[in-house]
């Protein structure tokens, strides 16, 4: 894999490349990715399967179209196990992206950064979560997530970066992932299975 070639010229990144090359897919229906990433927020990935599976029950196990979560009720969305807030962010990415066409053929055009500021108009959306849906669902391959925290520990613990100071900490954070670009979403991804092995 030529991203293994690159990023092994950073000798600590080299010593955690262990396992076999990670591959990024394309996923379909991005507006629902959106919303299935807005479920599993702080939630463990067991839990969240689970929420979303529910969520896909109710539309008969079919991924939905934006208007048929608009005409769920609240309390129907409430009874799978989402808080008020979330069922709000929920119907807030639904209503967005029938607004503003959201497809994944509109998105698959866009830049990075594009995306990004398009896609954090939407109350409940953050930069993060974003950053998550460009890696996981559209497969894009030069991804950093700075405030991703297990990205964060990995980092710090790797290359001895002092995280007492956070602006000071992502600033040497970013400067080592230039290094990587422009394969640094499969950085983080060897960065959070180092971590959790």
């Amino acid at each position: 894999m030529e991203y293994i070639t690159h990023l092994q010229k950073d000798k600590k990144m080299a010593s955690i490349i262990t396992q076999e090359p990670f591959v990024l897919k394309r996923k379909r229906n991005i507006p629902i990715r959106l919303m299935a990433s807005i479920m599993s927020q702080q939630l463990s990935t067991k839990v969240a399967a689970v929420i979303y599976k529910r969520f896909l029950d109710l539309y008969n196990g079919k991924e939905p179209k934006v208007d048929e979560v608009l005409a769920t009720p609240n309390d129907m969305l409430r009874s799978i196990g989402l808080s008020n807030a979330k069922v709000g962010y929920i119907k807030n990415v639904a209503q967005f992206c029938k607004e503003n066409s959201i497809t994944d053929h509109k998105l698959s055009s866009m830049s990075n950064d594009a995306i990004i500021a398009l896609l954090v108009q939407i109350k409940g959306v953050g930069k993060w979560t974003v950053e998550m849906l460009l890696m996981f669902s559209l497969g894009r391959e030069d991804v950093f997530a700075v405030d991703d925290l297990g990205i964060q520990q990995a980092m710090c613990k790797l290359y001895k970066i002092d995280s007492t100071h956070k602006k000071t900490m992502q600033e040497n954070m970013l400067k080592l992932a230039q290094k990587w670009t422009p394969y640094r979403t499969y950085a983080c991804l060897h960065l959070w299975n180092w971590k959790d092995s």
